[in-house]
């Protein structure tokens, strides 16, 4: 009798897990079909960026062009575009399909994550096929064909790794998403207090910056200088002079007039001050780390940094709005409502940038002199010097003026604080009170 009732409970288990799994599997191919559907649309950065690197790849013997210096991303990403140039797969489609693949990466470690917490596995399957479909990551990919969820999901399997305590390999992961971006160190003053909590070894920081000489080396190998590719970050901290690109962040709050010469340097500076007093706050309290601290420290971080720093991108709260999923599936009562706040204050800046009514964007794009005789790397001009407090100037007109601060991008930035203030209080909440380490 007793063992045809556990005979019958583990076929309603099994049965119940073969449900799941083609009801998630069912979702995974609509989230597919859905980017696919998008394939066909050509942004802006596409047609001037994504599309004259692989144009050049191609014309300048695949990886062997990767010795010149014709993109101002991170060789890894470029390794990706040049091994596209060698199968039969049309550029547009190929590009996309690189994001794609990853926005399922950022997904299941979505999942790996909730799964620590959750025993129910339709919670942590939830919260994977929220972040595949949220609205802006979706976009990200199929429509724009950006590259934001490579390093966040390098990022997200990186915390994944710091909660299952394998610090050298959550230190891969980081170095990883930072071999990608640099908007990877978004998260990064999370590994500063988990080194001085003891969570993690100071020597596993070691493979952080490891991993990404390591990747520089195929690109060296090939030609490439090595000054260029230690100096790649370098170079882009200087790109945007404008306090921001469209971005819901405190500078919409300014003067349509501020000065970047002031504000630039001085939002830099007050950025890492309030980093700095966070993590000696976390510090003196003197609390135990437990999963759902490191969730809330991370996604806090996520939201902060990109909202103080200046010259940031829309696009740069991408982390933060995966983790924030990750954190109301932690917190559901207390934060269930914060990915929805920072899908409606990213939603309409993506769509300002995707579609701006026919205004030119980002900077004019010409061909400099072709290095011996081959076919010229794009390059975008009608950028002064970092420090200048001038705005770019392209076909006679101020960029600085196009992305001055309006009255919706200011309730655009106005919903974000709010998320932010959400989750710091909450995140102090729970420091406040006496946890067991998980």
């Amino acid at each position: 009798m007793t063992a045809n009732i556990e005979t019958t409970l583990a076929d309603e288990n099994r049965n119940a897990t073969i449900r799941r799994m083609g009801l998630v599997a069912g979702a995974i191919v609509i989230a597919i079909l859905v980017r696919v559907a998008m394939f066909g649309h050509e942004s802006f950065d596409y047609i001037v960026f994504f599309k004259r690197w692989y144009d050049f790849i191609t014309a300048n013997g695949g990886f062997g062009a990767l010795k010149h210096s014709f993109s101002d991303y991170n060789v890894p990403y470029l390794y990706l575009i040049a091994a596209l140039t060698y199968p039969p797969i049309p550029a547009l489609a190929g590009i996309k399909t690189i994001s794609v693949i990853f926005d399922l990466v950022l997904a299941f470690f979505t999942y790996r994550i909730v799964a620590l917490r959750h025993t129910n596995r339709w919670v942590p399957s939830a919260a994977a096929l929220v972040v595949l479909f949220l609205p802006t990551v979706a976009t990200n990919s199929g429509l724009w064909g950006q590259a934001d969820a490579i390093y966040a999901a390098f990022d997200v399997g990186g915390i994944y790794f710091v909660l299952r305590k394998r610090p050298w390999l959550a230190c891969v992961f980081f170095g990883l998403a930072l071999a990608f971006k640099l908007q990877a160190i978004f998260v990064f003053p999370l590994l500063l207090v988990l080194a001085l909590k003891k969570w993690l070894p100071w020597r596993a920081l070691l493979a952080v910056p490891g991993v990404v000489l390591l990747l520089d080396i195929p690109a060296w190998v090939a030609g490439a200088p090595l000054k260029q590719l230690l100096s790649i970050y370098l170079q882009q901290t200087g790109s945007y002079p404008e306090l921001s690109l469209r971005a819901p962040s405190i500078y919409q709050f300014l003067p349509a007039n501020s000065s970047v010469a002031l504000f630039r340097p001085l939002g830099v500076l007050v950025t890492g001050l309030v980093v700095l007093g966070l993590i000696l706050a976390i510090l003196f309290h003197r609390k135990q780390l437990t999963a759902t601290k490191i969730v809330l420290m991370a996604t806090s971080s996520a939201i902060l940094v990109p909202f103080l720093l200046p010259s940031m991108h829309e696009r740069y709260f991408y982390l933060a709005e995966a983790l924030t999923v990750v954190a109301a599936f932690y917190l559901p009562r207390r934060l269930w409502y914060v990915p929805v706040l920072l899908q409606a204050a990213i939603i309409p800046a993506y769509w300002e940038v995707l579609f701006p009514g026919g205004q030119s964007r980002g900077g004019m794009v010409m061909h400099g002199g072709p290095p011996n005789g081959q076919q010229a790397p794009p390059v975008v001009v009608g950028t002064p010097p970092p420090g200048t407090g001038q705005g770019r100037v392209v076909g006679g007109q101020d960029m600085s003026s196009l992305y001055a601060p309006t009255t919706e991008f200011r309730i655009l930035a106005t919903l974000m604080a709010i998320a932010l203030i959400a989750v710091l209080w909450t995140t102090v909440r729970e420091f406040r009170r006496d946890h067991q380490p998980a």
